[in-house]
């Protein structure tokens, strides 16, 4: 919250940060990796592949439920996931009016505070690792799961910037939100639980 509230009031009061932003914006925009790449990991960040997985991922998950027999609260998780996902379109329209953030050169036009694509990626497939966690016994493997959606989204992050989609600074304020809004989910789902007397989340 702290990084997201900072990264804002920047964008908001034009302060020292932004010029940081951009000169390094400016560097990775003229960096080596080809555009088709860059463009394929910047679309990666879109509606149609994370939010897409973590439906599929949820829907998998009921019909284990309803033919195992797991336990009656295993929807927690899902259902405050979900709507952190739903909550993302929401935020960022509504910060973007708000801040109203000039684009790169290449793009033109205001609104890019904060990514919506580097937003959706970190929601989406933070859900699914969060989802997966509890399908896998070792602690060694969640780790790499955490590790592969870090970097994951990194990827993404950087073929935003690379592309001349949004500034480091909208990418970064992006990332800050999703981990709030599932750290908001994790903790909804245990409270949910506790009530019921259900395991953990």
């Amino acid at each position: 919250m702290v990084i997201f509230a900072v990264c804002t009031w920047q964008v908001v009061t034009r302060g020292p940060l932004l010029t940081a932003d951009e000169r390094l914006g400016r560097r990775i925009r003229d960096g080596a990796l080809p555009e088709g790449a860059a463009e394929f990991l910047a679309d990666a960040g879109g509606m149609l592949v994370g939010p897409v997985l973590l439906a599929a991922l949820t829907t998998g998950q009921w019909f284990t439920a309803r033919r195992h027999g797991d336990a009656p609260y295993w929807w927690a998780l899902p259902l405050t996931t979900g709507v952190a996902m739903a909550l993302v379109p929401l935020l960022v329209s509504l910060a973007k009016v708000l801040t109203d953030r000039p684009g790169p050169p290449s793009m033109g036009g205001s609104g890019f505070f904060p990514s919506g694509h580097a937003a959706t990626a970190c929601v989406a497939f933070g859900a699914c690792v969060l989802l997966l966690r509890r399908a896998v016994a070792s602690r060694y493997r969640q780790w790499c799961l955490v590790a592969a959606c870090a970097v994951f989204n990194g990827a993404v992050g950087y073929g935003l910037v690379r592309r001349g989609y949004h500034w480091p600074l909208d990418v970064a304020a992006s990332w800050a939100l999703g981990v709030l809004l599932l750290w908001a989910a994790v903790t909804v789902a245990r409270g949910l639980l506790r009530r019921r007397g259900g395991g953990a989340a």
